[in-house]
């Protein structure tokens, strides 16, 4: 089976989801307290939108990786590319440590602090992708038992939320335990974020079997539609009468605050969206800012978090703008960052590889 098609859906949906997390960090930082307010309705909005970044940049990234691993089984050099991903994978994880690094403060000699181990966003996607590489080994390299496997970890993960919502840890060291836990401050955590990982993987399972087939396109966007619909409206529903048939009461605490299943739905509602509209989404701008995602994030997090010095937008200017001028400066921001990864950052590609050469040097072996 050939499998050349380039999918450019998905840095569109990447591109997307990049932009919206710049804008969202933006104005979450900067909006002054009381603005922020649900009853405005342009407030509730954003925020309702905001809520479904982070799960599409975690599928999207799941499915993405597989698809890419799956094409590399087809080519024979599937090897290479689990290795890639493992590597990649603990690349991931100490760029995000470093972005949060007091180096100021331990120059000082202060040592204390230890909210540099709290956990975001690049740690769980290098860790996820990292359990997709060993999900898929254990599936001895297998796409349907994979596809199972992914959707059974997923499905698991997202109803056993309610026993793992307020986990503290407490006897756990912090840098194991912040990968589990809030309770330390970390902004996203294995579990339930792998979820959607596990998702992504399960419908790249679907593309690579079934790209070329005829009208695969509007028979998957079609499902996108129809199981995003019944994922908003419909999965509370399912999981209370889960509770009834089986008794179990966890389906019923998950019923009862259901966000997992209803923001999946959202995510499969944005690939409708972009899949349908694909033959549109190939302006080179938008393919380009969906390749550069890596830097991207890194430079919008030390512009506005300040990373290494300690100094960003969040602390020269605080949470005091107002609606418009946080609107205005969203759109400022993202022209800068976009930009700045442009013409003067070097493409993830790039880094990666120079990420790999000092790793391999660290290791005292020459580069595979």
């Amino acid at each position: 089976m050939s499998t050349n098609q380039r999918l450019y859906f998905i840095d569109a949906v990447r591109a997307f989801a990049i932009l919206m997390m710049l804008q969202g960090h933006f104005i979450d930082s900067l909006l002054a307290p009381e603005h922020r307010d649900m009853s405005h309705v342009a407030y509730r909005i954003w925020s309702y939108f905001r809520g479904i970044t982070a799960p599409t940049f975690f599928t999207i990234s799941g499915l993405i990786f597989t698809y890419l691993l799956l094409k590399a089984k087809e080519k024979g050099t599937e090897k290479q590319r689990m290795r890639k991903g493992l590597n990649r994978g603990l690349m991931l994880i100490g760029i995000g440590y470093l972005l949060r690094m007091p180096f100021l403060s331990w120059l000082s000699g202060h040592f204390g602090n230890t909210y540099f181990l709290v956990i975001d966003v690049l740690q769980i996607i290098g860790l996820s992708l990292m359990c997709i590489v060993g999900l898929y080994y254990i599936c001895f390299k297998n796409a349907r038992l994979f596809a199972m496997m992914s959707f059974a970890i997923g499905f698991t993960i997202f109803v056993c939320e309610p026993l793992y919502r307020a986990l503290t840890l407490e006897n756990v060291p912090l840098i194991f335990a912040n990968y589990v836990s809030k309770a330390n401050g970390s902004v996203f955590t294995i579990i339930p974020w792998f979820g959607y990982m596990a998702f992504g993987a399960c419908i790249a399972t679907a593309f690579y079997r079934h790209l070329e087939k005829r009208h695969f396109k509007a028979v998957m966007v079609a499902l996108f539609i129809l199981v995003g619909y019944l994922l908003i409206e419909w999965s509370s529903h399912a999981l209370f009468y889960l509770t009834k048939w089986t008794g179990i009461e966890l389906f019923l605490d998950a019923s009862n605050y259901n966000y997992l299943f209803s923001r999946l739905g959202d995510v499969l509602l944005y690939f409708a969206f972009f899949y349908g509209l694909e033959r549109f989404l190939k302006p080179p701008l938008l393919l380009k800012i969906g390749q550069k995602t890596l830097s991207i994030y890194v430079i919008h997090f030390i512009i506005i978090y300040g990373s290494f010095t300690g100094v960003g937008l969040s602390q020269l200017i605080g949470k005091t703008l107002s609606p418009w001028q946080a609107v205005f400066g969203a759109v400022l921001f993202l022209i800068v960052v976009c930009f700045i990864s442009f013409y003067y950052v070097r493409t993830n590609a790039y880094i990666y590889g120079k990420l790999r050469q000092l790793f391999y040097k660290l290791k005292g072996t020459p580069k595979a």
